[in-house]
């Protein structure tokens, strides 16, 4: 099944001054507004779209996280389970099975934000299971805002189609609110995510990254 991602909406793509959307790969279709699988299709296996799996006990409370960064440093993080289980949970799973160990941010843009997370490396990648969209436009009580250091969950179109893509906010996007999940904030490290986003060598105005030129995560480490 072929998959898109992009990370923010159209309205705030004027905002932000850059064109922010994947079309569908060679089709040179309009951008789409950020999400991990188009036309609402799951992958083999997985639970229905927005759906936690049936025995999943879901987190609640502050968890801390570390994102190593190969030839950065670390990057702390404070998730917010209160605000966002459903994403939280999904995530920390996630990091503890390794799934985000070798894989990498492959779209920055300066004063924006940085994406990563996808296996592909392209924006065509997640995990095996969509979640629910934890935001208010999806009848969800989330009020975390995208201001400068916010850790939120890149979708498509389709509200409950995040995956496994992410965005760490380099400068306040506050458009995204109320339309993304976001469900932590950086604590410590965010001169990493400066100099990741201020040295990005992009290849196109959407800013995605060659391969050989994404910065890598290491492993994603659970501290509680």
């Amino acid at each position: 099944m072929e998959k898109k991602l992009c990370c923010i909406l159209a309205a705030c793509l004027a905002a932000a001054g850059v064109l922010a959307g994947c079309g569908k790969q060679g089709q040179g279709s309009e951008p789409v507004p950020g999400g991990q699988t188009q036309g609402g299709e799951n992958n083999p296996g997985q639970q229905e779209s927005g759906q936690p799996a049936a025995s999943e006990e879901l987190l609640s409370g502050k968890h801390h996280i570390k994102i190593h960064m190969k030839d950065y440093g670390v990057i702390e993080v404070e998730l917010d389970a209160d605000q966002a289980p459903i994403t939280v949970t999904n995530f920390i799973n996630l990091a503890k099975d390794g799934f985000y160990d070798g894989l990498t941010f492959h779209r920055i843009i300066e004063g924006f934000m940085m994406q990563g997370g996808d296996p592909n490396g392209d924006s065509t990648g997640g995990s095996d299971q969509e979640i629910k969209g934890e935001f208010s436009e999806n009848g969800v009580d989330n009020t975390l805002s995208h201001t400068r250091g916010a850790i939120s969950m890149a979708r498509t179109d389709i509200p409950d189609s995040a995956s496994s893509q992410f965005l760490i906010m380099h400068q306040d996007g506050l458009a995204l609110d109320g339309k993304y999940a976001c469900f932590g904030y950086v604590t410590s490290g965010m001169e990493i995510v400066d100099e990741i986003c201020e040295n990005a060598v992009v290849t196109d105005g959407n800013g995605m990254v060659s391969a050989e030129n994404q910065p890598v995560i290491e492993s994603i480490e659970v501290v509680d």
